[in-house]
């Protein structure tokens, strides 16, 4: 193998993988570890980059052999790899598929039980008296198989993966009840349509031609990408019935005016299930919030019986990194149906991406934010920290206050109202929306920009109209609570302006940058300010926020603001 300066890698014994940006051979490399190395941190001039197990695993589900990940990374270092790594990599990636699970019978219809087929009779004597995986086991058929009770499908994949040795999954799905699908070329709005390529392979790659390989995994796209559209495209190669969970009722009315504009499915096939309505239909889509209501923490949760109400062959998961954990549990039972996950990102702020892997299934496309934003796909972005420094009379109170009280104290800095009414008179005509956390500061600042308010407790057919009133260019401005993380059809915000958050959340910053990433006709560059007390606490969980965005190659300016 030939080494030379000029590349781009430098692979570490501890796993890590540092990418020289200035390399000539930057780009091409990597694009060649993307597939199999996590981004940690982008800052300027060295990438950093971490080969952990589920990384590795989520590539072997991909169907990259494990001696194409080391290739990748022995052609582009600079300096020999360490032959730890070369070895580590071979034992991560070679547990992929040391256990399988497939129908006992011809087919997952026709079978009683699954098989557990593991590689050779000492992993089957280790796996049987591992606490986790062994009570899920049936009779043992061979030295190196068991049966496994159908119910047992998700939980036996979620023991598996924390005992180190993630199945592969060959049981196929039922097909559910026919729905015929197709996608328009002209939508019935008259205007032409089509999958924009990315979004047709990463349908491609998760439905696999219908084989034992496909039909569940997680599709990962920036906001503003059209995730919406790579579930329509699932379902059309499906064509069965579909359940569509999301994560609120302006979300179901999106996926509502999508599905009914640009596929062949008529308007009175598709149901919402919420809790204003419990229709379902050919197309249901419910919410998370009304499968896991109760009454109380001792009742159970009476809607999740929704899963088994109909046949569904495809279930989709949208904005999946936010999957509670009531719905989890139930998607453990459903394995036999195929499912769909779409996110922005999978980062977990409960740390439960081994669980997405294993029920809903592993990564299948992933593409980087930047590059969509090179191809004109999503708008490109400035970000902007706004360090606000606070009264002193305020700063004392800070100072005095408990721990546990610093952070809102932080937040609610009254001078952020001072630089909102500055910001908004730098960006006059445009469409900008005020995102925050604590309903007293929001409606403060409703007050002084004369902003409609956006909260959890504003009724949906008011945010409807106010929405809609946005879009038509009505109203300039909305002021949001926390409503306006997720699922917003408003294409037009090129201004968003955060005036507090959730401490350190990486998925809320992230979701908060994609409200704004819809392309612009005219090609002009959204703003992002977030505005951060200065001296503060709210400085060190900023700096933790940004860190998946760094890592996708957003850069922030910093600001001190002097009133």
């Amino acid at each position: 193998m030939t080494y030379s300066p000029d590349n781009a890698l430098i692979v570490q014994s501890d796993r890590t993988v540092l990418l020289d940006v200035h390399a000539p051979t930057a780009a091409i490399a990597q694009a060649a570890i993307a597939p199999f190395a996590e981004l940690i941190k982008s800052p300027e001039h060295i990438h950093t980059y971490r080969l952990t197990p589920l990384s590795i695993w989520n590539a072997r589900a991909a169907g990259i052999p494990v001696a194409k990940i080391v290739a990748a990374l022995q052609t582009h270092a600079k300096y020999p790899m360490p032959e730890s790594v070369a070895q580590e990599l071979e034992t991560l990636g070679q547990r992929y598929g040391l256990t399988t699970l497939a129908p006992q019978g011809k087919n997952l219809e026709s079978s009683s039980a699954l098989v557990l087929q593991v590689a050779d009779a000492p992993l089957a004597e280790l796996l049987c008296r591992d606490e986790r995986v062994g009570p899920l086991l049936g009779d043992r058929l061979s030295p190196t198989s068991f049966a496994v009770a159908l119910d047992y499908r998700g939980v036996l994949k979620q023991a598996l993966l924390a005992a180190g040795y993630p199945a592969e999954d060959l049981a196929g799905y039922a097909d559910g009840e026919a729905l015929p699908v197709k996608l328009l070329s002209t939508t019935r709005a008259g205007m032409p349509f089509q999958l924009r390529p990315y979004q047709q392979t990463a349908a491609d790659l998760f439905y696999q031609a219908g084989g034992a390989h496909g039909g569940s995994g997680t599709i990962v796209l920036p906001c503003g990408a059209g995730k919406t559209m790579v579930g329509m495209a699932a379902m059309a190669a499906i064509q069965a019935k579909t359940l569509i969970l999301t994560s609120s009722l302006t979300s179901v009315h999106q996926w509502q005016r999508e599905l009914s504009d640009k596929t062949s499915i008529a308007p009175d096939q598709i149901a919402e299930y919420s809790g204003q309505h419990k229709a379902t239909g050919p197309v249901t889509l419910a919410t998370y919030q009304i499968l896991t209501y109760r009454a109380s923490q001792d009742d159970d949760f009476p809607h999740l019986s929704l899963f088994d109400r109909q046949e569904w062959g495809l279930i989709i998961y949208d904005e999946v990194h936010l999957l509670p954990a009531p719905v989890f549990r139930m998607t453990a039972r459903l394995q036999a149906r195929r499912r769909l996950g779409l996110t922005a990102t999978l980062i977990r702020e409960d740390g439960r991406e081994g669980d997405v892997f294993a029920l809903i299934g592993p990564k299948r496309y992933d593409v980087p934010w930047r590059e969509l934003e090179g191809e004109g796909f999503i708008a490109a972005a400035n970000c902007t920290e706004v360090r606000v420094l606070q009264t002193e009379a305020r700063q004392m109170d800070y100072a005095t206050a408990p721990r546990r009280h610093q952070f809102r104290i932080a937040a609610e800095n009254p001078r952020k109202l001072e630089v909102i009414e500055a910001l908004l008179a730098r960006e006059t005509g445009h469409r900008v929306l005020i995102i925050g956390e604590y309903l007293d500061q929001l409606r403060a600042i409703a007050q002084r920009v004369h902003f409609p308010l956006v909260t959890g407790k504003t009724k949906q057919q008011e945010r409807d109209r106010l929405f809609a009133a946005f879009r038509s260019s009505e109203i300039s401005g909305l002021v949001l609570s926390r409503v306006g993380n997720f699922a917003l059809d408003l294409p037009d915000a090129d201004v968003l302006i955060q005036v507090s958050g959730k401490y350190g959340s990486r998925q809320e910053e992230a979701q908060r940058l994609g409200r704004i990433l819809r392309p612009k006709q005219d090609g002009h560059e959204a703003q992002f300010y977030s505005l951060v007390s200065l001296r503060t606490c709210e400085e060190d969980f900023a700096r933790h926020r940004q860190l998946f965005l760094t890592e996708q190659g957003y850069r922030y300016h910093i600001q001190i603001w002097e009133s």
